[in-house]
């Protein structure tokens, strides 16, 4: 019996899940040969981690270096880069896991510290987005209030709150991911441990309600009212807010792209709940669910490669502070060289006289 997985994010395993939990599922035969996940799942997040080390690299480098301070939306979007850059950074680590067959050979420590860097910085950013779509919404809905609501110490103030509430939402990864050897398949695996089956449905339960259903309701609700105010705007010819219309299309851009990479992977996440709760059943699905979460899986991984390129390609605001970091990085070149030439001119001078 070969060892099949679930979820990355959760990196349990599907045969161990099944054999301890002794659901349904576990008297459902293997139907799909899973070898080339050991083959082609490490090269894929080996990809998105260089990809995305790179790219998001570069977007917090054009944010915290660019002579202007950043705007409020660019303070939500800094965040969210950073998020990504810690989810890719801790996917080398799955990378080489899953080359070996989903025997872990890193510790108890880095098998609690890296989930954790995974599920905290997945959940921040969709709260990150949150906090996007809500100054989105305020700026273009409740224009004549906007100014005091939106000020860069209280995005400050709810970026950190929400790096908070994504460390809380991963409590249960360092209270319950556990390193055990399984000798029916001879590896030592990074798994979740509950304590029961109620504990874990329970707890996996209120991750999607807090980490899908809640945010995903107040981006459709803050995003539909946006559009609404576009359209307005668009029919009485506004131009105070031409600005304002550019920083929104960006963040509908990136609201869209994070739809399309992160829903198809929370909704088989509640399919798979449902599923180990009992209320749906059935070897085919069971199947599929599982080819599902791999695929989607690597779907959402990919947002975080996804986000800094569409900041290049719809940002106009972001592409004009790329050009204008380039620029006083060159002036500034020039006149350190300018000052070393003059400093050296006038040492040969001394020199001479």
């Amino acid at each position: 019996m070969t060892l099949q997985p679930s979820s990355i994010p959760d990196l349990s395993t599907t045969a161990l899940y099944r054999d301890q939990n002794n659901t349904n599922g576990s008297d459902c035969p293997d139907l799909y040969d899973w070898e080339w996940l050991h083959t082609s799942q490490p090269v894929y997040i080996l990809l998105i981690t260089v990809l995305g080390i790179v790219f998001n690299v570069f977007v917090l480098i054009v944010f915290c270096f660019h002579k202007k301070a950043c705007t409020v939306a660019e303070i939500y979007l800094s965040n969210l880069a950073a998020a990504d850059l810690v989810l890719v950074s801790c996917l080398p680590f799955w990378a080489v896991y899953t080359s070996n067959g989903f025997h872990w050979t890193f510790g108890l420590f880095l098998c609690k510290v890296v989930n954790l860097g995974i599920k905290m910085n997945a959940y921040s950013s969709i709260y990150f987005l949150v906090l996007v779509s809500i100054d989105r919404y305020v700026a273009l809905v409740h224009t004549m209030s906007h100014g005091r609501m939106r000020r860069p110490k209280y995005a400050k103030l709810g970026c950190l709150l929400m790096w908070g509430f994504g460390l809380v939402l991963s409590i249960p990864v360092l209270i319950f991911r556990q390193v055990r050897y399984f000798p029916e398949y001879g590896v030592n695996a990074c798994f979740l441990d509950y304590p029961t089956h109620t504990v874990e449905l329970f707890s996996d339960g209120m991750l999607i309600v807090f980490s899908f259903i809640i945010p995903i309701s107040i981006i459709s609700f803050c995003t539909v009212k946006i559009i609404q105010a576009l359209k307005i705007q668009a029919i009485e010819r506004f131009n105070a807010v031409k600005t304002e219309r550019k920083a929104t299309t960006l963040m509908l851009t990136v609201l869209l792209a994070f739809l399309i990479c992160w829903v198809p992977f929370h909704v088989v996440t509640t399919l798979d709940l449902l599923l180990r709760a009992e209320v749906l059943g059935g070897c085919h699905l069971l199947s599929v669910i599982d080819i599902c979460n791999q695929i989607f899986t690597y779907l959402a991984f990919f947002n975080s490669v996804l986000n800094p390129i569409l900041y290049v390609l719809v940002g106009k605001n972001f592409r004009k502070k790329v050009c204008e970091l380039f620029k006083q990085w060159s002036i500034r070149k020039i006149v350190t060289s300018e000052s070393s030439r003059s400093s050296n001119l006038s040492s040969t001078l001394k020199t001479l006289v």
